[in-house]
């Protein structure tokens, strides 16, 4: 006869969610990061391997606004000139469909994080002939990333500094500018915002 599930059973997944999730608030909020890395940090101290006990990107970022609440933060200014200096940067790659990624857009960049924008183009160079005809010297490197079809590709990436901000140039294929690439989380699509959705966020001052 099959045991049916006690109430403590169904409790304990569900508090191991909440610390890793408070943790990986923490980290963030100390050390900035994505969250998936941030989440594999707190679940690693933490001593938490089963997957159902592991919080989602929601959990992990309603944790992050309650410990901004309660601990204050520098963040809120800082941020705002992220995605300032985001909204800036898509206007001058429009050509390339950018896409507003990572921790600028959830809110959960720290003061060293990059604003991270997604490029599309089928020529991997032709971001960098852009920064080259502008004279904006860049360092490539590279960066690996689940397409939606699930794949994973090694993808170019260009970093700079402008206006004294970090920023992360990613150069996706051009049918990813209407299939976003899979969550890092494992939760679907992993959330971007194209140059209007940001503005709407500016102006709501979220």
């Amino acid at each position: 006869m099959k045991r049916r599930s006690t109430s403590s059973e169904a409790r304990g997944p569900r508090l191991a969610r909440q610390r890793v999730a408070a943790e990986a608030a923490r980290l963030l909020a100390l050390h900035g990061g994505d969250l998936p890395e941030a989440r594999r940090k707190a679940a690693a101290k933490l001593g938490i391997r089963d997957p159902a006990s592991l919080p989602g990107r929601e959990d992990i970022l309603e944790a992050l606004h309650a410990h901004q609440r309660l601990f204050g933060g520098a963040a809120t200014d800082h941020l705002a000139r992220l995605r300032r200096a985001a909204l800036e940067a898509m206007d001058f790659f429009a050509a390339f469909g950018p896409r507003l990624a990572g921790p600028v857009l959830d809110g959960s960049a720290g003061a060293s994080d990059p604003v991270q924008l997604h490029l599309h183009s089928d020529d991997p160079d032709a971001v960098a002939r852009l920064l080259a005809d502008r004279g904006a010297p860049a360092d490539q490197s590279t960066r690996r990333l689940r397409l939606a079809g699930g794949e994973t590709a090694t993808l170019p990436c260009w970093e700079l500094l402008a206006d004294g901000l970090p920023f992360e140039l990613w150069v996706l294929p051009a049918q990813a500018a209407r299939h976003p690439p899979r969550d890092p989380l494992g939760e679907g699509p992993m959330p971007r915002a194209g140059r209007a959705a940001l503005a709407r966020l500016l102006d709501a001052g979220a």
